[in-house]
């Protein structure tokens, strides 16, 4: 695994290129175990960051395994990256912005909304019937996702999009951060509720800034799903026994996570991938062997007939 990954480096190298082209990155990071570490001891974090960004129509999802969490992780992919780049609320991605000016941070409704659910879990089956504060801000975070529902069954163009949001979802949003503002000054701030408003309150820019660009969500979860198939499969081989592996997995998991998102069955692709990449010689050689440079077709006709030109 650890050879056939290193031999993919060229084609990591170019779909690294990719990533920086599009106009959004979606960032997101989990913990990961690595053994022999050096100077490491075999209980410390490590984390698996993941980078969805690249074409809206033929994405590039690219894995990089750190063994810190240090906002430094991020600056470093990002460098001369020019465009949003949307996030969960964690505070290492503040530097993203204060560092380089070209990049403009996004939040995260999901997380915002997660945090107003979590004080009607605390209230229990009794309180169902009482609907509080917690339920008027799901309300509110409802209705903006009905606005993007309605946008996307219109099959609505990214600029179009952005017409729509200013007619329908900045309003919401107005209402929504002026209800917040009274309220808190109402609400103890150590409780579920003031947590909760002072989450959304202190991030509200990054948070209403989807409205900007038609090809932003008003969440991060496309590039959460995008490494939840990494998070799964971690509950059954546990840890990386050694660096090597981890970085290795990063970039077997950039491989096919990739394919997936563009319409390519990831099997028929490493298939193709490393049948050809012995005689790989030059960037042009590479290039074609990208995801983004492939169909289904072509992979069906090298299957079946064990040729690629």
């Amino acid at each position: 695994m650890v050879k056939a990954a290193g031999c993919c480096t060229p084609l990591m190298d170019l779909l690294y290129k990719e990533l920086l082209v599009g106009p959004l990155i979606n960032v997101d990071e989990k913990p990961i175990q690595v053994l022999n570490e050096p100077e490491r001891a075999n209980t410390t974090k490590s984390y698996m960051w993941v980078f969805r960004g690249g074409r809206h129509d033929k994405p590039v999802i690219l894995f990089k395994y750190s063994e810190t969490r240090s906002g430094a992780v991020p600056r470093e992919v990002l460098a001369g990256y020019r465009g949003y780049c949307q996030t969960d609320g964690f505070s290492g991605y503040n530097g993203l912005e204060a560092s380089d000016p070209d990049i403009r941070l996004v939040g995260c409704f999901f997380h915002a909304r997660r945090n107003f659910v979590k004080v009607i879990d605390a209230r229990g089956k009794a309180a169902k019937n009482k609907p509080g504060s917690a339920e008027v801000a799901l309300d509110y975070i409802g209705q903006l996702y009905k606005v993007e529902k309605t946008a996307r069954q219109r099959g609505l163009s990214a600029e179009e999009i952005v017409a729509f949001r200013k007619g329908n979802a900045i309003p919401v949003l107005e209402k929504f951060k002026a209800w917040m503002d009274k309220r808190i000054d109402q609400t103890p701030p150590k409780g579920l509720l003031g947590q909760a408003l002072n989450y959304a309150i202190t991030r509200w820019d990054k948070l209403s800034r989807y409205t900007e660009n038609g090809y932003i969500t008003p969440d991060n979860t496309m590039v959460e799903n995008d490494i939840r198939p990494y998070a799964v499969g971690r509950r059954n081989w546990l840890f990386a026994a050694h660096p090597n592996g981890a970085h290795a997995s990063a970039t077997l998991y950039s491989l096919i996570v990739t394919a997936r998102a563009c319409g390519l069955d990831p099997y028929q692709y490493l298939r193709l991938l490393f049948s050809k990449i012995p005689c790989a010689r030059t960037e042009d050689d590479y290039r074609v062997l990208m995801p983004q440079n492939l169909t289904s077709e072509i992979l069906s006709r090298f299957l079946s007939s064990s040729s690629f030109t």
